[in-house]
């Protein structure tokens, strides 16, 4: 179990916490059969167990208890999610796509086993999203699981994060603006990161002013964490960051540092990060390690 709310640890061990228990709950989800299909379970485990910031896990924990949401409950949604985010990467990572080699410091899945078994790990993870959420043990309320399952679908579908992939891919041909770029990171990245938020409120049953005010935070923290991102690409190192950088400008795409300049786009994160505090206001210090993790996507290194 994590710790209580009385003993609420410091982020960097609440963010330890999380993370064992995820691979825990993975592991658990994804025994390996003694069949035929095996292969499939192993690049699934490759891409969940180990690794990974699981922010997305962790934010929905915290907005959670801002309403009493029970921590199993919390986490069975941020697996889904969780679930999702994996799905997303291994088939960004294709050659039909990002043709990445690298990931979270080891060979993407379509290195380590190949391309159609990645893109059916994609597949089950999508699918294992849903089916967590779907189940009685995520909440004992069907309306609510439905609310779960209806609006990480959208966030993950054509509207959200599929729909900012496919301006993604398409950017080198476009020439966009900073309010093109801030859309097409508001789909991509931001999506995923705003239902983690508000999956904690849906659980929580909380009223619509807190789901707004939820809402405006998790819009600020997913510019925050993509201007970081952008950064770690035009600046980081990639024995750090597990993963290839200098990527999006060999691409030729356009992105916060590219239109803003690197001085810029920190300042600009910073001005976010203010919003972003502001936003967690009426919660006061019950809201404290949300302010915490968005300060902790600004300054990572990785």
């Amino acid at each position: 179990m994590l710790e209580p709310r009385e003993t609420m640890p410091d982020l960097a061990r609440l963010r330890a916490d999380v993370c064992a228990r995820m691979d825990k709950m993975f592991e658990a989800l994804l025994p390996l059969p003694d069949a035929p299909h095996a292969r499939l379970y192993l690049a699934i485990r490759h891409a969940t167990i180990g690794g990974g910031k699981r922010l997305r896990p962790l934010l929905v924990l915290l907005s959670g208890r801002l309403f009493g949401v029970s921590e199993d409950a919390a986490l069975r949604a941020g697996l889904a999610v969780e679930a999702i985010h994996a799905h997303s990467l291994i088939h960004d990572d294709l050659p039909c796509m990002d043709d990445d080699d690298l990931r979270r410091g080891r060979p993407t899945v379509h290195r380590a086993f190949d391309e159609a078994t990645a893109v059916l790990a994609g597949d089950s993870l999508l699918a294992l999203a849903f089916e967590v959420l779907a189940d009685p043990e995520t909440h004992p309320d069907a309306a609510i699981r439905s609310e779960l399952v209806v609006s990480l679908s959208r966030a993950a579908g054509a509207a959200g994060m599929a729909g900012g992939q496919m301006i993604d891919i398409s950017a080198p041909a476009l020439t966009l603006d900073l309010a093109g770029v801030t859309q097409l990171q508001r789909l991509k990245t931001g999506a995923l990161l705003a239902w983690s938020i508000e999956a904690g409120a849906i659980l929580g049953r909380a009223s619509d002013s807190s789901r707004r005010a939820l809402a405006l935070y998790a819009n600020c923290l997913g510019l925050i964490f993509q201007i970081a991102d952008d950064l770690l690409d035009h600046e980081g190192e990639e024995a750090r960051a597990g993963k290839r950088i200098g990527k999006d400008a060999a691409a030729g795409k356009q992105t916060f540092v590219s239109l803003l300049g690197a001085e810029g786009a920190r300042q600009r994160a910073r001005e976010l990060l203010a919003e972003a505090v502001s936003h967690l206001a009426p919660f006061g210090a019950e809201a404290a390690l949300l302010g915490e993790v968005a300060e902790f996507a600004l300054t990572r290194d990785h």
